[in-house]
């Protein structure tokens, strides 16, 4: 299991990641992250010479706003793999001012093919920026 931390309360532009540190590293090398960094690598390591995938539960929770000087409206952040939105991550809310938070969570199962790394990142995938808060954070944990 590894576990990343949001590096404080940030604003978060269109379609980039939301920025993290290690709170718990990965001590087997099967997850790794540069601090300062939204992208996380899954390896495929398998521990089974016959295994063919190794497969990761990616849970994230934390609040998002609309910052002061954006339009009110709908806003979202989901889990993005390999840069892509991954369809049903994706939490959107609707807040009814500037800097009104709301709590947001998802999960996935990711699989990586033995041999393969695999980038995923937690991404604004609203049409405005976004006020991520110090309260986010991303729990990556190997199942298979």
């Amino acid at each position: 299991m590894a576990e990343f931390i949001s590096s404080g309360e940030q604003t978060v532009n269109s379609g980039s990641p939301i920025i993290l540190i290690d709170s718990i590293p990965c001590p087997k090398g099967y997850v790794i992250h540069r601090n300062g960094s939204g992208i996380i690598t899954l390896r495929g390591l398998v521990n089974n010479p016959c295994g063919r995938f190794a497969r990761y539960l990616i849970e994230y929770s934390g609040n998002i706003a609309v910052p002061t000087g954006q339009t009110v409206g709908e806003i979202s952040v989901g889990l993005a793999v390999t840069g892509e939105p991954e369809q049903g991550t994706i939490a959107k809310v609707t807040p009814a001012a500037v800097e009104e938070f709301f709590n947001v969570s998802a999960s996935r199962f990711i699989t990586v093919t033995s041999g393969c790394c695999v980038n995923i990142s937690l991404e604004n995938t609203s049409d405005i920026p976004i006020i991520a808060d110090e309260q986010f954070n991303v729990v990556v944990t190997r199942v298979a």
